[in-house]
């Protein structure tokens, strides 16, 4: 079966159309690259055909590439991958430049115009492709998503894509949809210059608009062409690239190799003419693709999280969509359950001791919708739809019929064992009950269950709407079934899961702990709190530990340490830490919330710069450590308590690891996670440096002895437990 078809008709227009066999959602293969390769050579040695238009079988038009060609690219070249990824680039630059030239005059005869009628969302190549088109027609869909994403998963729009929207937009224009991966609905897309007109039948209006005749030479084909906003030797120009140099290093702090490579593709290729600027963009693209970030990044924010949202770790079991679930507790946690729930067109019952609390839970969700009204995202009428869906109740009676129920209430195990007895005398017998905490073990509190098969944990991360990861733990008895439903309810509300077994902590939070505690204790050791903020982000994490935690509160981090020193006793290993923190909690510098902590505020809660009340009280001392020995007990803080969660089977699948690390507390995403970036270190570069942090700042850097195995047989861990090892 072909990926694209082509289909001739009477008045002279062809019609190609994409429909990849199998698939919701176009993706392009070598396969279907050599077929499109085909098709255009049919409409231009075809006398009787006029003109074409490329479109979609299906609802949207293509979702990208498939990711698998840059592997087919490297493996094609044998000994030298990157000239095989630089020529298969330079091979999908001549495909889409013979799409571009069709409108020349050349040679023999005139040109033929192409155009590209986008159905819905059209992203990465899905626009590269369009682009290449002489007039882009989009439909009046407001669901639809147009624009490069590329940047996000550690590449850069590299089909020819970067090139001609800073050559049909300017480099200004062009910087958020390239730099920042924004995605426009198409009256957006064509109020900004992505796409050319909309039109309510994009296939129609594309064939009228061949049929009239019309010029359709590109303006950078034309003599005397010049890029919108100057080039780089324009002042205009110029200036526009030292403020996105700026920008570029502001945002990215240097450890981004793909957004430095684009800017560097766009300031090269604005120089020279357009044939050469393509051959400069491969050039970085190429590049890109070579370094082992953007191959860690493309595996966990693309491959791995697609597997993990489409159930690559789900038992087999029958569908287990939820259709009612109860929410107990409309605190903030619970109301935003209840608000992503009701988005996904799911019935709730949100009940709380009081019916005050409880209708203030479901005033989240309306606020939230207000919000989106006034930004256009939402109407009336989904606001309306949406609040019907949930019933803010006291009543317990009212979670009869519910198939999942998620309780949200205090992290006291007394009072969730009251609410699980009560909403148990309500739920029937296949119903399962979820516990939302973020600390307490799930097999403890499964004791208050009548039925610990069907309990298990959700761990939501806040604020809901906005946090992509949910992490759901099996408890020792948590049955399969259970599994399911959370993983099924997961993907309705269209986030991110991974599934754990149960230990203090869980994954998460067994792993962010030490790297907050490692930043406090540098403060009480006299280094610079500047220093170790400044280290944490320079190494890609987006929070320094100090901020971090004056964001999740100072008195949280303290009944967590005592809750913690009870539960270890003399094994505990953070008195250094708590000494710090205990002295915050007394002073009242409990982070944002009060206005004061690591960081001074204003009193709107603006944070004004690191404290000198706390530097009074930890004097600075005179010698600092360097940069990458901060940097790595950071990173080593977390990367080994990552380790040990594999070694101890409370991580079953290292992808779940990575993607979790990311998208759970925003692990330095150009590493792809904390076991892409032991493998880009190497095994037994990471075991040397555990020693000598070990020796010098003590027990918590001891090697995990996996991690000295595979050093001593120099293994990595996608080798070793990465999917192919595991089907293998």
């Amino acid at each position: 079966m072909s990926d694209f078809t082509l289909q001739t008709h009477d008045d002279g227009v062809a019609i190609i159309s994409w429909d990849v066999p199998g698939k919701s959602m176009n993706v392009l293969s070598l396969e279907g690259l050599a077929e499109l390769d085909a098709h255009i050579d049919t409409v231009l040695a075809d006398d009787a055909i006029k003109g074409a238009v490329i479109t979609s079988a299906k609802k949207d038009f293509a979702g990208g590439m498939d990711l698998n060609v840059i592997a087919r690219m490297k493996e094609n070249a044998g000994d030298d991958p990157a000239r095989g990824l630089f020529d298969g680039i330079m091979q999908m630059h001549r495909i889409l430049r013979k799409i571009e030239r069709a409108g020349m005059d050349d040679r023999n005869k005139g040109g033929k115009p192409i155009a590209a009628a986008l159905p819905g969302t059209a992203l990465g190549i899905g626009l590269e492709i369009p682009l290449a088109c002489h007039r882009i027609f989009a439909a009046h869909n407001p669901k639809a998503k147009i624009g490069l994403p590329e940047i996000m998963v550690g590449i850069f729009p590299g089909a020819g894509g970067t090139t001609r929207l800073v050559r049909k937009m300017g480099a200004m224009a062009a910087s958020p949809f390239l730099l920042e991966g924004k995605l426009s609905d198409p009256k957006k897309a064509k109020m900004a210059g992505l796409v050319d007109e909309l039109a309510d039948d994009p296939v129609a209006a594309a064939r009228d608009w061949l049929l009239s005749e019309p010029k359709f030479v590109k303006p950078w084909d034309e003599k005397g062409y010049k890029i919108p906003g100057g080039a780089p030797y324009h002042p205009a120009g110029f200036m526009t690239f030292v403020g996105a140099s700026a920008m570029v290093n502001g945002k990215t702090k240097g450890v981004y190799p793909a957004a430095k490579a684009l800017l560097s593709a766009v300031y090269e290729g604005a120089l020279v003419p357009f044939d050469t600027a393509l051959k400069i963009e491969a050039r970085w693209f190429t590049n890109v693709l070579m370094n082992p970030s953007s191959a860690a990044m493309i595996r966990s924010l693309f491959i791995n999280k697609e597997a993990l949202e489409k159930g690559a770790n789900r038992p087999e079991a029958p569908d287990q969509t939820v259709k009612k679930i109860g929410v107990i507790g409309a605190g903030m946690m619970g109301a935003g359950i209840t608000l992503v729930s009701a988005l996904a067109g799911i019935e709730v019952v949100l009940i709380d001791q009081k019916q005050e609390a409880a209708d203030r839970g479901k005033a989240y969700t309306a606020s939230y919708m207000d919000k989106g009204i006034k930004r256009k995202k939402a109407s009336e009428e989904k606001k309306a739809s949406t609040l019907a869906l949930i019933t803010a109740t006291t009543d317990y009676a009212a979670l009869k019929g519910c198939d999942l129920v998620i309780e949200a209430v205090f992290e006291d195990p007394r009072i969730k064992a009251e609410v699980t007895a009560q909403v148990e005398a309500e739920i029937g017998e296949d119903c399962i009950f979820a516990t939302n905490t973020s600390t307490l073990p799930i097999t403890s509190l499964a004791k208050a269950s009548s039925r610990p098969a069907n309990f298990i944990g959700i761990h939501f991360f806040s604020p809901v709407e906005k946090m992509m990861l949910v992490e759901i733990i099996k408890g020792r008895e948590t049955g399969p079934l259970a599994v399911a439903k959370a993983l099924d309810y997961v993907r309705q509300i269209r986030k991110t899961p991974i599934v754990v077994n149960d230990a203090r902590f869980f994954y998460a939070n067994r792993c962010i702990i030490p790297y907050i505690n490692e930043g406090i204790r540098m403060v009480a050791e006299g280094v610079n709190p500047a220093l170790i903020e400044n280290a944490a982000k320079l190494v890609g994490m987006p929070l320094g530990p100090l901020q971090l935690v004056d964001e999740t509160s100072i008195d949280l981090g303290a009944r967590i340490a005592r809750a913690t020193k009870q539960a270890m006793g003399d094994a505990y290993p953070d008195g250094a830490v708590d000494e710090v923190i205990f002295w915050m909690e007394a002073e009242g510098r409990l982070g944002r919330k009060t206005k004061a902590g690591f960081y001074d505020y204003d009193e709107a809660g603006k944070r004004q710069g690191l404290s000198d009340a706390v530097k009074t009280h930890y004097p600075q001392a005179e010698d600092q450590p360097d940069l990458i020995e901060v940097q790595h007990r950071l990173l080593f803080a977390q990367v080994l308590e990552a380790v040990r969660a594999l070694e101890e089977g409370v991580l079953e699948d290292i992808r779940e690891g990575d993607v979790g690390a990311i998208l759970g507390w925003g692990f330095a995403p150009w590493s792809g996670g904390p076991f892409s970036w032991l493998d880009m270190i190497g095994a037994p570069y990471a075991a040397e440096r555990c020693d000598a942090l070990t020796e010098a700042h003590g027990a918590r850097f001891t090697c995990p002895d996996l991690l000295r195995e595979m050093a001593a047989r120099n293994q990595g861990f996608y080798k070793r437990f990465g999917p192919d090892a595991r089907a293998a």
